[in-house]
């Protein structure tokens, strides 16, 4: 008898198959001698489109709206229907005992097995594999310490649960705007509200008028001290002040009335989740969210050199600790080579009462180094900077903290405070880590102040202002987001709220770490947001689409108090059929907040033009192969054409004369000359090419059909304004010839 493994991906059960002793392949499968490993391709199944439970879905209306069925359906997704039916064969064998679970160790991951057992209507023997790792180490003691899946059914039921609400509300409130303003437009709980935060980041950025200020710096010789108007600010704005220090500061003396100094440390940084790995990456190589965490998971399913990648805790288990010295000595072949073979050799210093905290971890511990040993050949560019991050951070968090000595010193000068200081390590501690493979660590700030000639002062001495310079700027508008700071945002959500109580509901933030990547990448497929180098900006698609949405989809506190409730389900603790009814109830009261709405879809865009059917505002996009697309934005068009460039013969250099010349013995030569006018070959024309028809007739009175048709297909405009190029290079090339003639 034989036991029947899922996992999520063919590469992780091609690991897991190793790892068993399992080398016969079938149709979608590997089988051994105790087991027979599967694979799913991230889902199979999938809930069930709106036409599934009545026919008038079929057509999109206000009037169906909204969509509330009883209970959701799953169906199998059509493009991965043959792995489906692969597995579903297996079940089919006579020597199958049980079954065991082997997908990605979270909520998603649950989802993605449950629902294929569900449609086979498995109800054998169930097991879980909770694994953080890759390794064949980590896989064979996840075998050996198999869970009853019934453990795991609060988390099945929570991602069932977060399905559903989904598609309640998704389905209901994108319907309900695409009828109502005839655009098809989008909206969900976090995708809006993540929308939402960036154009009102724009309208900020609209409003804003800028502030002049001053700063001043005096140079007293040795060092430098700036100017503090206030305890924390070098910021003033009074023209008095600007004037005193340009026309009558420099000679004057100063006394120092203060010299202060401080012992200070910081502690090692956290280890990474994956939100905080996902920042840095971006920060120090401009990955962006969905590239660190595909990169991420190379590393972990590929190279096994990482732990799980799609936590979000900072905080290790203790079963964690003992492993510690493996996951150093793994390191050894890489760069980090000096830092582990010192740790190897004279030990580590590790914070056991900082970093392991079982009641912060959920599913899965902070990202670390596995005890696999690290290949660097192996590893692309992206992958081995990607894994430095992780290992830098892993190592630091086995150091001493970084102690340093901070000494600031006040110079009084007529009534205005100057003020300086210098910092020096006494004990590099964990930033040491970075200097010694010549990395810098993403935890380490700069101390922008090296005034050391302040340490032979003492309280008393007059210093003397030998030149003052005074800048004169401008506040600046708030920065759009990046990936770093949207996922900021995304993760600290509450900070937006200003009710105390929904704050504290808000701890989640906006999505979870797995998802974060792919709702943003959502709102650039959907033209939404466009990136524009590191920084999102909303298009004017996007800006209305927040214009129009549900108030309460805008805003950050639904899906706060969502993830909270989701969280208490996948702990037990709250029922998910109270959960999805009052979803459905949220979702009517939505669907009527849309159709009573009186807003009209008006985007204004840059660079449009008028629809050549309908007359509606036409969005310019710039397709993969840098064609540019205009795309009416009333669904009931829908019309879309694009510029393409056309080569064109111009038919030069092919007109060659030929010149008789008589040499000194009598005899004749000839040459070939081209012509005087210098052409090239192949010139190129823009014209329109129509990528899809409108659903509407053009109104042509004094046309047929086919000429409508025609006139759009075979449009053309000119960029010299004067013709096409064929006619200018053939007007050119006429002129020359008639010139020649006439000087014959």
């Amino acid at each position: 008898m034989k036991k029947i493994v899922i996992a999520e991906k063919p590469s992780v059960a091609r690991e897991i198959a190793k790892t068993l002793l399992c080398f016969d392949r079938g149709p979608g499968y590997i089988e051994g001698n105790k087991y027979i490993v599967t694979w799913a391709l991230g889902h199979l199944v999938e809930l069930c489109d709106p036409a599934h439970y009545s026919e008038r879905y079929k057509r999109w209306s206000l009037k169906d709206l909204p969509m509330l069925p009883e209970t959701l359906d799953q169906e199998v997704i059509e493009d991965t229907k043959e792995q489906f039916d692969n597995i579903e064969a297996l079940f089919e064998r006579s020597d199958i005992e049980g079954v065991v679970i082997a997908t990605d160790a979270g909520r998603e991951g649950e989802l993605v097995a449950r629902w294929i057992l569900k449609l086979i209507s498995y109800s054998g023997k169930l097991e879980r594999l909770w694994i953080s790792s890759q390794t064949e180490k980590a896989i064979k003691e996840g075998f050996e310490n198999l869970a009853p899946a019934e453990l795991y059914d609060d988390l099945y039921h929570a991602a069932e649960a977060r399905s559903a609400a989904d598609w309640y509300v998704g389905m209901n409130v994108s319907r309900a705007l695409t009828c109502q303003y005839d655009a098809k437009l989008s909206a969900g709980r976090v995708q809006t509200p993540t929308l939402a935060l960036m154009t009102k980041r724009e309208d900020e950025r609209d409003e804003f008028l800028g502030r002049g200020y001053y700063t001043a710096r005096a140079d007293f010789g040795l060092f430098s001290a700036s100017y503090y108007p206030e305890e924390n600010t070098i910021r003033f704005t009074d023209k008095e002040t600007k004037e005193l220090f340009e026309s009558s500061f420099i000679g004057k003396e100063g006394i120092v009335i203060s010299l202060t100094k401080e012992d200070k440390e910081d502690k090692p940084p956290l280890l990474y989740d994956l939100t905080e790995l996902q920042r840095d990456a971006n920060l120090s190589y401009g990955f962006s969210a969905k590239e660190t965490l595909d990169t991420l998971q190379r590393l972990y399913e590929v190279h096994k050199i990482v732990t799980y990648p799609r936590t979000d805790s900072r905080y290790l288990t203790s079963d964690i600790v003992p492993t510690l010295k493996d996951r150093v000595r793994a390191l050894s072949n890489s760069d980090f080579s000096p830092v582990a073979k010192a740790f190897l050799e004279n030990g580590y210093s590790f914070d056991t009462d900082r970093y392991v905290q079982e009641a912060l971890v959920s599913d899965h511990h902070a990202i670390i180094p596995t005890e696999e040993m690290v290949r660097p050949e192996k590893l692309s560019n992206d992958e081995l900077r990607l894994f430095k991050l992780i290992a830098l951070r892993f190592l630091e968090a086995l150091c001493e903290p970084y102690k340093y000595t901070t000494t600031t010193c006040v110079i009084d000068c007529e009534g205005k405070l100057f003020k300086t200081r210098v910092t020096l390590a006494t004990n590099k501690g964990w930033r040491r880590v970075g200097e010694e493979v010549g990395i810098r660590s993403t935890a380490a700030a700069d101390n922008l102040d090296t005034s050391f000639a302040i340490l032979r002062l003492k309280e008393g001495d007059k210093v003397k202002i030998e030149d003052i310079t005074v800048k004169e700027n401008t506040t600046t508008p708030p920065e759009r987001y990046t990936d770093a700071t949207l996922l900021s945002a995304m993760e600290h959500a509450g900070r937006f709220v200003d009710d105390v109580e929904l704050k504290s509901n808000l701890t989640n933030g906006l999505g979870t770490p797995a998802t974060r990547a792919d709702i943003i990448e959502k709102l650039v497929q959907n033209h939404y947001v466009e990136r524009e180098g590191k920084y999102f900006v909303p298009t004017p698609k996007g800006r209305e689409v927040v214009r129009l949405a549900p108030k309460v989809l805008q805003s950050a506190e639904l899906t706060g108090v969502w993830e909270g409730r989701l969280e208490s389900i996948s702990r037990g603790k709250e029922n998910p059929d109270l959960f999805i009814k009052d979803i459905k109830k949220m979702a009517s009261e939505l669907v009527d907040e849309v159709k009573n709405s009186s807003l009209i879809f008006e985007p204004h865009f840059v660079d449009s033009k008028k629809c050549p059917y309908c007359g509606a505002e036409m969005m310019k996009s710039i397709a993969m192969d840098s064609s540019v697309h205009y795309i009416c934005q009333r669904l009931s068009c829908s019309y879309e054409e694009r510029e393409i460039k056309v080569a064109i013969d111009t038919g030069a250099n092919l007109k060659l004369k030929r010149a008789p010349q008589f040499t000194s013995d009598g005899k004749v030569k000839v040459t070939l000359k081209k012509s005087s006018v210098k052409l090239p070959k192949v010139v190129y024309e823009t014209k329109l090419e129509v990528v899809r028809e409108s659903k509407r007739k053009r109104d042509f009175s004094s046309q047929s059909h086919v000429e409508r048709k025609n006139n759009i297909k075979s449009s053309s405009f000119s960029d010299m304004g004067g013709g096409t190029f064929a006619d200018f290079f053939k007007q050119s090339q006429e002129r020359a010839e008639k010139r020649s003639k006439n000087r014959k």
